[in-house]
Order: C-alpha cells, then sequence, then structure tokens
C-alpha cells in the first residue's frame, strides 16, 4: 500500500481538483432525476462523522455539486451560521498560525488532498448507488 505522502508527490492539487471536478460533472450527467436521491440513507455511503450520516443521499448530491461550483468559480459563499457553528474550530488553530509558515503551507496543503480525495470518493459512490436504484449496473 502506498503511502498518503507518496500518493500526493504524484498529483498535483490543480490535478486533484480536476478529478474532483471532472466525477462531480460525470454524476451530474449520469443523476438525470436527483429526485429519486431523496429519503435514501446515506449510511454506508462514506466513513463520515454523525453529522454527514444525517444526510440523505440528495442532500450528499446537493453538496458535492455547491462544492464544484466553489472550486470552479473560486468563490465560496459566506454563510454567517456556518461561521458561527465552526468558531470553536477556528479559536483552536490559532496556536497553528504563529508555526512556521511552510510548515503550516504543508499542513493545509496534505488536509486539502485529503479531503478533496473524500469528496471525489463521495462522488463516485453516489454515482454507483444511483445506478443501482434505477437498476443500471457498470
Amino acid at each position: 500500500m502506498q503511502s498518503a505522502d507518496a500518493k500526493f508527490n504524484r498529483r498535483s492539487l490543480l490535478q486533484t481538483l480536476r478529478h474532483y471536478s471532472t466525477e462531480v460533472h460525470n454524476m451530474e450527467q449520469t443523476v438525470l432525476l436527483p429526485s429519486l436521491l431523496r429519503d435514501v440513507p446515506s449510511d454506508g455511503f462514506m466513513d463520515c462523522d454523525a453529522a454527514e450520516n444525517s444526510r440523505d443521499l440528495y442532500e450528499n448530491y446537493l453538496l458535492l455539486k455547491a462544492i464544484k461550483n466553489t472550486v470552479e468559480s473560486g468563490l465560496f459563499p459566506y454563510n454567517d451560521a456556518k461561521a458561527k457553528n465552526h468558531a470553536s474550530l477556528h479559536e483552536g488553530l490559532e496556536p497553528l498560525l504563529e508555526a512556521d509558515p511552510e510548515a503550516l503551507f504543508h499542513f493545509h496543503l496534505r488536509g486539502l488532498f485529503t479531503v478533496m480525495a473524500t469528496l471525489t470518493n463521495k462522488s463516485q459512490s453516489l454515482t454507483e448507488k444511483y445506478l443501482d436504484i434505477i437498476g443500471i449496473s457498470r
């Protein structure tokens, strides 16, 4: 099995973001009736925290599309409610801001690669689950 660092060394951030956008585009082209994903539980969909598991596949579909739009446009909507919910996270990161900038950059880059890989896998899984729902196998 490859180490995570070796995997990241072979892919640039731009390639990773393109791969994610491509997979979500594929998902959008495949999922012709997103409403079929309503009320389909996402348990077993991916290993995620409890808040993520409370979403159905339709909500995950919308989330993956919204993130794709953010990745492609470079603009992200400001949501005051979410910002307040994550205030404690920002407080916990304060000591990191005083760290070596290069180390901090690598820390965030590794995290971004991990998140993008997870989201890409979610998009692929959602597409496969939709095909199962409509009775088409790959």
